[in-house]
């Protein structure tokens, strides 16, 4: 038992964390779980001025908050600019407060940093983004130092997943994963 508790505490030390929101957290939970190196991807709310909300407080647009990932990744395998190259090839960073037909706040481009090494990798690439004019317009992310990350709903998680045959899975999630497969190999 005591070697078993032993390897719980050695994967966990092993992880670092990102958060990003990038449209519908769906569909960002559902590629980013296809990455060799992410363990968990959890849905939930930052960058918000209400505490504890829902995702019907968040759907009203005035609590600021976005829907975001918390991604647990080995560094070993995956690295932070990694998984940031591949969160600005999932969504349109240029948008405002927008993902295809997903509108309003809780849908903006964000990258919450834990620690100033992730803020720097994050402004980093968006001014490298910039200057090879990767985008047709400016990239408006927002890099925000992560405050409180708060888990959504327990039916969020794991949404593709558990609900593949839903309409806004077939429509929506599946097509973007198949694209995301497509370009990563």
């Amino acid at each position: 038992m005591l070697i078993f508790k032993f390897l719980i505490i050695t994967i966990r030390v092993n992880m670092d964390v990102a958060v990003f929101g990038a449209g519908c957290f769906w569909c960002v939970e559902a590629i980013f779980s296809q990455l060799d190196g992410v363990q968990t991807v959890e849905s939930g709310y930052c960058g918000g001025h209400v505490k504890n909300p829902t995702y019907q407080d968040i759907c009203n647009g005035n609590t600021g908050h976005a829907e975001v990932c918390r991604i647990a990744f080995n560094p070993k395998t995956v690295s932070f600019e990694k998984l940031l190259i591949h969160f600005f090839k999932i969504h349109n960073p240029t948008t405002l407060n927008r993902q295809g037909n997903d509108i309003g706040t809780q849908y903006r481009s964000a990258i919450f940093y834990v620690n100033d090494e992730q803020k720097n990798t994050s402004n980093k690439l968006i001014k490298d983004l910039t200057k090879n004019n990767i985008f047709n317009n400016p990239i408006i992310t927002e890099v925000t130092k992560l405050e409180t990350f708060y888990i959504a709903e327990d039916y969020h998680q794991n949404y593709y997943k558990n609900n593949s045959n839903a309409p806004y899975c077939k429509a929506v999630i599946k097509p973007k994963i198949n694209k995301f497969l497509d370009k990563s190999n």
